[in-house]
Parts: C-alpha cells; structure tokens; sequence
C-alpha cells in the first residue's frame, strides 16, 4: 500500500478527555470507549470479539467493561445486549436467564400463571421474584411491559 493510499485507510476522530473524568472507570473501559468511537454509527460497531481485540483485551475483560460503561449510562443496556448477548452478562445468575429465556417465549404471562409453571420447576415465589428482580435491575424487562409490572 503506498503512503496515499495509507491516508485514506486512516481514520480521524476526536476524543474529549471525559472519559478520564469517571472515577469508577477503568483502563478497560476507557479502551473500550475508545474503540466505539472510533466507529462511525451504532449500526456499524464490530462485534465483542473484535471490540476485546482492538482494545487488547480478552472476552472477559471486554464483557465486564461494558457492564461498566451501561452502569454508567455510558453505552445503552440495548447496544449492551446486541454486542453480548443475553446469556453471556454473568450478572445474572442461572435463574434470571432461564426466566428470562422464558419470557422470550411467552411475552405476555401474568403473575397468577407464572406462579402456577413455577410449582412444575420447584422454584418458590420468592425466588421467581427474586429473579424477576434481576432482570428488570440491569434493563431485561423494558421490552417486555406485562413483566417489567410483575417485576415492580
């Protein structure tokens, strides 16, 4: 590639320092932010692999400054969910997944009926709510308005 063709491949943006305002930001978050800057849109950010790649760090790492920058309300918990993927946040424990797997597939249950599948899995109502609690916690929920109300 010669040097022309090496300034068109480059691409420019502009940084503010907020991200070293933060306090509770680290340095993998900080690379991470960096990294979705340097894309043009949110249709076009790579994916998480390439995000821990570009920002040299592993998938881990990647998946937990995201966390961060939603925690922070840096990033949106949709774009959080669309680069991670549901299954993959591990702040949610098995319970909140496997309810949340559920809700996918039944948008509209209510809290009477969700109690009566319950008693077939051995979970207690408490432990449903708990796990409702969760997912309506760290945004699962906003899509789904019948249980984001059981969740309230």
């Amino acid at each position: 590639m010669d040097n022309n063709q090496g300034k068109e491949a480059a691409r420019h943006f502009t940084l503010t320092d907020d991200i070293f305002r933060y306090p509770g930001m680290d340095v993998y978050s900080q690379m991470t932010v960096i990294v979705l800057k340097c894309f043009s849109s949110e249709a076009n950010v790579p994916d998480l692999v390439d995000i821990a790649k570009l920002g040299r760090m592993n998938l881990k790492q990647a998946t937990k400054a995201m966390q961060n920058l939603v925690e922070m309300k840096i990033i949106s918990q949709k774009m959080f969910r669309r680069l991670v993927g549901d299954f993959q946040d591990d702040r949610l424990s098995w319970a909140a997944k496997g309810l949340l797997a559920f809700c996918k597939e039944h948008p509209k249950i209510d809290l009477t009926d969700l109690l009566d599948l319950s008693s077939e899995s051995g979970e207690d109502e408490s432990s449903i709510r708990k796990a409702l609690t969760e997912l309506h916690q760290y945004g699962y929920l906003d899509e789904y308005p019948v249980w984001s109300q059981i969740a309230n």
